[in-house]
């Protein structure tokens, strides 16, 4: 994915989010989910703030590194994360904001990769994404794509 296309994305997701809910405070899953969550927050025009979730890539269970911030209680609240497959981490973020009371809570990602449904997304895809932030990484001074991704495009013929 492009960064164009990444914009679009995120226009869609805003427009599908403007027309069933309106989020007071819109809550972006670090790390990859800040980027989407703040886009649309930006338009539509809601307060933005992050917390942070780590997974690993070994299978292991996500953990809340950074909670969410007491803005959101009583208040109705969107989290975004990039994408959402077994939902494993989007259920961390919704317990850790309904502990704080807000009025409602939504979820939404820009790619629905599995069977978590969240309550909006963008696109429905089962195809592997490299989004235009994290696909590259500096290894020994230089500027590359992650070694993980290429190993993963290789395997799918790219």
């Amino acid at each position: 994915m492009d960064w164009p296309f990444f914009g679009e994305m995120c226009r869609a997701l805003a427009l599908k989010i403007f027309r069933e809910y309106d989020p007071e405070v819109v809550i972006g899953i670090a790390r990859a989910g800040v980027i989407p969550g703040a886009v649309v927050a930006s338009i539509l025009q809601r307060d933005f703030a992050s917390m942070a979730i780590t997974r690993t890539e070994t299978g292991g269970r996500p953990v809340v590194i950074a909670g969410p911030t007491r803005l959101v209680t009583g208040r109705r609240v969107l989290i975004v994360d990039e994408t959402c497959d077994t939902g494993a981490t989007m259920k961390l973020a919704l317990n850790a904001v309904r502990e704080l009371k807000p009025a409602a809570v939504k979820t939404a990602v820009s790619f629905r990769t599995g069977e978590f449904r969240p309550d909006f997304h963008a696109l429905a895809t089962e195809n592997f994404i490299i989004l235009p932030w994290d696909r590259e990484v500096i290894i020994d001074g230089e500027i590359v794509m992650r070694p993980d991704y290429a190993v993963k495009l290789k395997e799918l013929g790219g």
